[in-house]
């Protein structure tokens, strides 16, 4: 009989308050569903840090005939300074592979990546710097080598390529946090619709209210149809996240970006499916707190 009762007076609250409870339940869907985005971007970071520090190695460049600087100021680097950089680098315990590089590879490697533009044509194999190419056993000791190299007699210059991705990371790194901070004004958005709804349902029954009051109601029996409409409504939002993260995700990142990159792997659903529930919970949870911090100042029980 009880159960029966809170059943329809949720009813009733949800059916006087539509056009709010559909406002929470948009609300709620859409800062849920930048949360998901959010996690999942931070999970394709992190995978594609993981891909690319795997491959990046540190360049050595040697002096050739017209380098200039501190390490060229003895003209191009010599066959005793060449053979001893290659002893040198065998002999540190954290390079696991070195490779060498001629400028006529050099030059190949230019042609190939610059076949569309016009220098390309101008470009001459003595232009440019025979390197050595060092793969680390771990990549973050690249200033070990760097101080080892770094301005001594033959080399031109040391580079470590994981400078080159820093922006591009640091631009992802910057979009989730966007994505973040627009996840949170949403959520704020709709915990203030969420305690709005919950006032007004409070108001618009204070008459039930107050009778269940003089007839013994307990304090959880009286509030309880009013957390659960909120909690209906967080629900509902969660699981429209879950379609919107879900249709995002098939449609932007299967269809498009995956079609389109090849150079490294994008998460596969295993991240989404295990994102999923926690936003159907989080949308229900989360409504809930709210209703019930909001009925203990305007319910008065």
């Amino acid at each position: 009989m009880r159960a029966q009762f809170v059943l329809s007076e949720i009813g009733v609250g949800l059916r006087r308050n539509l056009t709010m409870t559909i406002a929470v339940i948009v609300s709620v869907a859409l800062s849920l569903t930048l949360a998901g985005a959010g996690l999942l971007l931070r999970v394709q970071v992190n995978e594609m840090k993981d891909f690319w520090y795997d491959r990046v190695e540190v360049s050595i460049f040697l002096c050739g005939k017209s380098d200039h600087g501190p390490g060229c100021e003895g003209g191009e680097v010599s066959n005793e300074q060449r053979e001893g950089f290659r002893a040198e680098l065998s002999r540190m315990p954290l390079v696991e592979k070195t490779y060498y590089e001629t400028k006529q590879e050099a030059f190949q490697h230019f042609k190939e990546q610059n076949k569309e533009s016009p220098i390309s044509g101008s470009v001459t194999a003595d232009q440019l710097p025979e390197s050595f190419r060092v793969k680390l056993k771990d990549p973050t000791k690249y200033q070990v080598v760097a101080s080892a190299f770094q301005g001594r007699p033959g080399v031109q210059s040391v580079q470590d390529q994981r400078k080159i991705l820093e922006p591009f990371f640091k631009l992802l790194k910057n979009a989730q946090w966007a994505a973040l901070g627009v996840m949170v004004f949403m959520l704020l958005v709709a915990i203030l619709l969420i305690v709005n709804t919950a006032r007004v349902s409070a108001f618009s029954r204070r008459r039930e209210t107050g009778i269940m009051r003089l007839v013994g109601a307990s304090n959880l029996y009286i509030q309880l149809p009013f957390i659960m409409e909120s909690a209906i409504a967080g629900l509902l939002g969660g699981l429209m996240a879950t379609g919107l993260l879900s249709a995002g995700f098939y449609f932007g990142v299967k269809q498009g970006l995956g079609q389109q990159f090849s150079a490294f792997d994008l998460i596969g659903w295993g991240p989404v499916l295990m994102t999923l529930p926690w936003l159907i919970v989080f949308g229900a949870v989360m409504s809930a707190i709210a209703s019930f911090f909001t009925l203990l100042k305007y319910l008065k029980v």
